[in-house]
């Protein structure tokens, strides 16, 4: 079980609020600092889950050997049939592409 001391403080949480330039209320803020150390409790439970060293990693459930693993399918591009409606939603175009202007930032020390 995680202690007070690892928990995201209201200070560090507002540092990283400012950081990404979030605009938050103060129940906001409230509500997702308390999330969060919700989730870093619940990655600290998982954690301390013992598991045997001979146990190999998952990428999921089903554990296939070698003869009953299924073929990856192939990849194949597939436009999106209507691209112009996504680009007419974008309040800036350049050229038939969506244009992003430049995200200002500081160096971190």
């Amino acid at each position: 079980m995680a202690d007070k001391s690892d928990e995201i403080t209201k200070e560090v949480f507002d540092h990283l609020v400012d950081l990404a330039e979030f605009e938050l209320g103060g129940d906001e803020k409230n509500y997702l600092r308390k999330e969060l150390n919700s989730q870093l409790t619940a990655i600290r439970q998982l954690a301390a889950v013992h598991l045997d060293e001979d146990l190999p990693p998952a990428s999921h459930g089903v554990p296939y050997d070698d003869e009953r693993k299924p073929e990856l399918r192939e990849d194949r591009w597939e436009p999106f049939p209507e691209s112009r409606k996504i680009i007419e939603q974008s309040p800036e175009t350049e050229k038939g592409y969506i244009s992003v202007s430049d995200i200002p930032h500081t160096e971190l020390k």
